[in-house]
This record gives C-alpha cells, sequence and structure tokens, in this order.
C-alpha cells in the first residue's frame, strides 16, 4: 500500500468503501471526522436557533442587511420579525395591523417605511412646554485661578491653549451624532437628567 500511487490508493479505497455495509461505512465516516476537522462551520447551523437569534440581535439594521446575503440560512435568520420588532419598539415604531403567522418580513418592512418617512419629513421640533432645559450651575474650585503675566502672555509660542470646549484628542469619542436611527430622543434625555 506504501508503494502505490495517490491515484491507486484512492480506488481501493472506493472499491472498499462500495463493499461495505452501512454500519462499516458509519463508522468510517466517524472516523474521518476524529482525524479531519471540518473548516469553516457555519455557526448558525450548529447553533440552537435561539442562540443564533441572541447573537443576530446584537447587529445594527444596516449589518443585519448585510448578513442576509451572506447565505439563505443567514438570510432567513437576519429577517425574522423577533429580530426586527424589537429595533421597531426601540423607537416606538408600531403597526396597526395583527399580522398572521404566515405573514413573514412585517416588522422588516415596517421599519423601513418609516425611515423612508423619516429621511422625507422633517423632524418636528417639541411644543414650548414639553422642551425643558436643564439649569446649568458653574463648577466651584478651591484652586485659585491661574494669573498670567502681560509679558508671559505674548512669549507662548507655536502652542496654543484650546478653549474649554475643546479636547486636545483628534478623534473625539463623545460626540453625539445627529443620526435619527442612532440616538434617543432629545426630550427623554432631558427628562431623564
Amino acid at each position: 500500500f506504501d508503494k502505490w500511487t495517490d491515484g491507486q490508493r484512492r480506488r481501493i479505497l472506493v472499491d472498499l468503501l462500495e463493499r461495505c455495509s452501512l454500519s462499516q461505512q458509519k463508522f468510517c465516516a466517524k472516523q474521518l471526522q476524529a482525524r479531519v476537522p471540518t473548516e469553516a462551520v457555519d455557526f448558525t447551523t450548529r447553533l440552537p436557533r435561539v442562540l443564533s437569534l441572541y447573537i443576530f440581535s446584537f447587529l445594527d439594521p444596516r449589518s443585519l442587511c448585510r448578513c442576509a446575503q451572506v447565505s439563505w440560512h443567514w438570510k432567513y435568520l437576519s429577517e425574522l420579525d423577533q429580530l426586527w420588532m424589537l429595533k421597531c419598539l426601540r423607537f416606538g415604531w408600531l403597526i396597526d395591523f395583527c399580522p398572521t403567522p404566515f405573514e413573514q418580513g412585517v416588522w422588516k418592512k415596517h421599519y423601513i417605511e418609516m425611515v423612508r418617512e423619516l429621511c422625507i419629513t422633517r423632524p418636528k421640533t417639541p411644543a414650548k412646554e414639553e422642551f425643558i432645559v436643564i439649569d446649568v450651575q458653574p463648577v466651584k474650585s478651591n484652586v485659585p485661578e491661574r494669573k498670567l503675566s502681560v509679558a508671559g502672555r505674548g512669549t507662548t509660542r507655536g502652542k496654543k491653549e484650546l478653549p474649554p470646549w475643546r479636547s486636545s484628542d483628534r478623534n473625539p469619542t463623545d460626540t453625539i451624532r445627529y443620526n435619527y436611527l442612532d440616538n434617543y430622543d432629545p426630550i427623554e434625555q432631558a427628562r431623564q437628567a
């Protein structure tokens, strides 16, 4: 067997497998799986559906739409109403009918319609009685303020002092993106504060 070529060995193995019974073929399959692990296994096919949906629930809508392009199974999972209903309810977008069990993708369609409506219509400004302005008080410090002499102000070259609203960080992480889908309602934020 060691002196045979690869093609000869394959022909002998095929002949042996054809002559084996079903139980012997299953035994050979188990032996092969133990020796040669499978590569690139799709986790959604191995995990229970509940766990796969739990993993997909952490994705934003754009990533879910990209996942739908991976395979048929991922398309099925990423378009389930269990995922899209939570994303709609987060913004208070409700559907005005009760879908039948045979209707699928109702919540995803509703989400897309509401996003399109947001892009077409302007955001509504809240009424004056709903808008709450938080009273801001200056922070008092025990440290005395640093006073610069008149001569000392002109000697600092090249390094300008940043205004208090600017950070030295070139890529700030605390900025608010004015995206309706990523930020909470400003009225609700003011009430919570």
